[in-house]
């Protein structure tokens, strides 16, 4: 039996928002007291996209600060960049020759993010799912927590796993890892359109809550927030097709952990205006103290490459054993 353990990385895209902490973070913070937990920026997968060097290394050091300021504890948890730990590109090559061309091909994301334009895609982009098969097996991590725009890529790790397992003759020396997916998921959508996720790709900062946000911003922001004319109402059938006015109680329930029908049951035949008060009220309860920790973090630099560093010892302790065996299984001979 594999020891249970929790892997998941976060691309450093830097000002990291509300979205981000609802559907990830606040689970990763959940996480820590019921698992031995590894979490990782992915720094190497963000480079799949051309990066300002300066700015990469300022938003990594913004998403460790914004890990710690959210909850996550790094004497408790593994946190480190994927760069620092050598093992994930070297396991990353052999799974490269493990996994079949035919399943990149299939990968959703590398079919949105490569547009039309297919043949001009870095070939990073290609095989990214099998760098991300390595930064979760190369623990032998036995679960990950997920979102419905990871599942394809954790279902191609499993099938990449069974592989390796059965081509190499060697059981379940990789684990088969079984994916978190919380009950209530939060799926954050822009607060300009209900039917966008919330990103900090959108040109609009109107469409996002940043974890940076001051208590004017999210009061602005809100009150902007798009709605309808239709009081909110006391059923979920009540938010069909009203996706801007059901993205906003969702946010609500979240950051109260209160279900959807309890938000509505508080709040129905009432007035958007009255809701809103009272969301702003929530928001920055939660948000603006770890905004404030996150600009406190970052005056101290040196503590946030402390804790990087850290973090990339124990990961890479863990690492290069099980490369170890890695290659002894197939056959490579690894003297250093």
């Amino acid at each position: 039996m594999h020891k249970k353990r929790v892997f998941s990385g976060v691309q450093p895209t830097g000002n990291l928002h509300l979205g981000n902490y609802l559907g990830a973070i606040k689970n990763f913070v959940d996480l820590q007291s019921k698992f031995e937990c590894i979490y990782c920026i992915v720094d190497l997968h963000a480079i799949t996209n051309r990066q300002n060097p300066k700015e990469l290394r300022s938003n990594i050091l913004e998403t460790v600060a914004s890990f710690i300021a959210s909850g996550l504890d790094p004497k408790k948890n593994i946190i480190f960049n994927q760069a620092s730990v050598a093992a994930h590109s070297e396991l990353a090559w052999v799974f490269n020759c493990v996994a079949r061309i035919g399943w990149m091909n299939r990968m959703t994301q590398f079919k949105e993010k490569a547009g039309l334009n297919k043949e001009n895609a870095s070939v990073g982009l290609l095989v990214y799912p099998n760098l991300m098969a390595a930064d979760i097996l190369i623990y032998k991590a036995t679960h990950v927590p997920v979102g419905e725009d990871q599942k394809q890529h954790l279902e191609l790790t499993r099938d990449i796993a069974k592989k390796f397992n059965n081509d190499f003759n060697c059981g379940e020396y990789f684990p088969i890892v079984e994916p978190l997916i919380p009950k209530e998921i939060s799926r954050v959508m822009s607060l300009r359109d209900g039917k966008k996720k919330m990103s900090k790709s959108e040109d609009s900062d109107q469409s996002r809550i940043n974890l940076k946000d001051t208590k004017d911003l999210i009061n602005q922001k809100i009150k902007k927030a798009k709605t309808d004319n239709e009081p909110i109402p006391s059923e979920i059938d009540g938010l069909k097709n009203r996706s801007e006015a059901a993205n906003l109680i969702s946010i609500y329930g979240s950051l109260n952990e209160i279900k959807m029908s309890e938000v509505l049951k508080e709040f129905g035949g009432k007035n958007f205006s009255t809701f809103k008060s009272k969301l702003i009220e929530s928001i920055v309860d939660k948000i603006c103290p770890i905004g404030d920790e996150i600009n406190k973090l970052l005056k101290d630099k040196s503590h946030l490459d402390n804790i990087l560093a850290l973090g990339a010892k124990r990961a890479d302790n863990i690492a290069k054993e099980n490369l170890k065996e890695i290659y002894k299984i197939i056959g490579l001979t690894k003297f250093t």
